[in-house]
């Protein structure tokens, strides 16, 4: 396809996803338009849910091979699978650079855009699970582009040729590059009509849940304990010196160290079918699972605890568990569960070791629990307002 013929594609792509009535349609819109504009058979379009620590796909266009469907329920894959979007993006945006596309082929090694050179086969553009997934679907190579949105990582585009296509070159990568940001463009037209309802359970600087969502959540995880069981564990997160971040290089550095912590604890949390990730305030933040045992869940937050200590920012983070699968006693409501892991959490800050701290397993955590309120109030008061019960 010529310059004219890709203008004139950009420009079908643009009109369809603008005239689209609804989220659904305007997916579909895109990965039909960006397969049609880089000659493609299959299309998809993927969105990063952050709080949930996965990709998920929205609509596969074209060519579907068995098991795909054009608007899947559940086809998502763990975001730590597919590190480029949570961690080479954030990566490359540090150094000054922007979000590109880039190829791989079922024959191994994957192709740069040109503006970035050549890639060996393991460098930030190949990844063994989409060259499993072209081979198994019977697909010759693919083009994937980031799609950014906010300087955020959104999602991704992927299309597809079957293998008796030409492969796809870096001028495709790079044209794909072109066409992630238009429909980027079109999806942030559309989000904007959703913008109220994202809002009230969104936090607006990371992206991760907010508290209201968090107390929805584990208002109906309490009610599955009680009824059925299910383990529910909770993990509240203090981040250490963000107050001497924001004081000494400025609230812009503080706001980069909340996402970068947002981010960490959204892809360790995804090692955890389901898990709620969420910023609670400030420099709180926690993880909620319901079905993983408190084993698996201490595993994820002493990872989380190793990866936040990296970080060139901050001085790590304080990790404070409690589960129903440990011996905490009855837990008849989400506010006794999150006293217990405040006072866990309160207790991992004090003994700086670095490690979470277990209700359950360390004695001290449920005596301070159950201690009486200080006279000004619990040191964390907003989990007894309306809607904590």
């Amino acid at each position: 396809m010529g310059v004219d013929g890709r203008l004139r594609a950009i420009v079908r792509l643009s009109q369809a996803m603008a005239a689209a009535p609804t989220a659904i349609e305007s997916w579909r819109a895109a990965a039909r338009g960006a397969l049609e504009a880089l000659g493609g058979s299959f299309g998809a379009l993927s969105v990063w849910e952050r709080d949930l620590g996965r990709l998920k796909v929205l609509v596969n266009a074209g060519a579907r091979v068995d098991g795909e469907e054009e608007f899947p329920e559940d086809e998502t894959y763990p975001v730590h699978e597919f590190p480029e979007i949570a961690e080479f993006l954030h990566g490359r945006w540090a150094g000054g650079g922007g979000p590109q596309a880039w190829v791989e082929t079922a024959a191994g090694p994957a192709v740069a855009p040109a503006s970035e050179g050549p890639e060996g086969p393991d460098g930030p553009g190949y990844n063994h699970q989409r060259v499993t997934a072209l081979r198994r679907r019977g697909r010759g190579c693919c083009v994937v582009a980031p799609i950014v949105l906010h300087g955020r990582a959104w999602g991704e585009l992927y299309v597809a040729r079957p293998p008796e296509a030409p492969l796809f070159d870096a001028a495709d990568a790079d044209f794909a590059t072109v066409i992630a940001s238009v429909v980027a463009a079109g999806i942030a037209q559309t989000e904007r009509l959703e913008e109220v309802r994202r809002l009230a359970f969104t936090d607006p600087l990371t992206g991760l849940a907010n508290r209201r969502a968090v107390d929805v959540r584990l208002d109906e995880a309490i009610v599955r304990y009680q009824e059925e069981g299910a383990v529910v564990s909770l993990v509240v997160c203090d981040l250490n010196g963000l107050k001497k971040v924001n004081d000494t290089q400025g609230h812009a550095a503080g706001d980069r160290l909340l996402e970068r912590f947002a981010t960490l604890l959204s892809v360790c949390g995804a090692r955890l079918p389901g898990a709620l990730v969420a910023r609670l305030g400030g420099d709180e933040f926690c993880l909620l699972t319901v079905g993983p045992t408190s084993d698996e869940v201490l595993a994820v937050a002493a990872e989380v605890c190793e990866r936040a200590a990296g970080l060139d920012l901050g001085e790590g983070v304080a990790c404070g568990i409690a589960s129903t699968g440990d011996p905490i006693g009855e837990v008849g409501s989400a506010r006794r569960l999150f006293r217990l892991a405040d006072a866990a959490q309160y207790r991992a800050k004090a003994a700086r070791e670095g490690g979470p701290v277990v209700a359950g397993r360390d004695g001290a955590v449920l005596r301070l629990a159950d201690a009486p309120a200080p006279e000004r109030g619990e040191r964390r008061r907003f989990r007894d307002a309306p809607g904590s019960t």
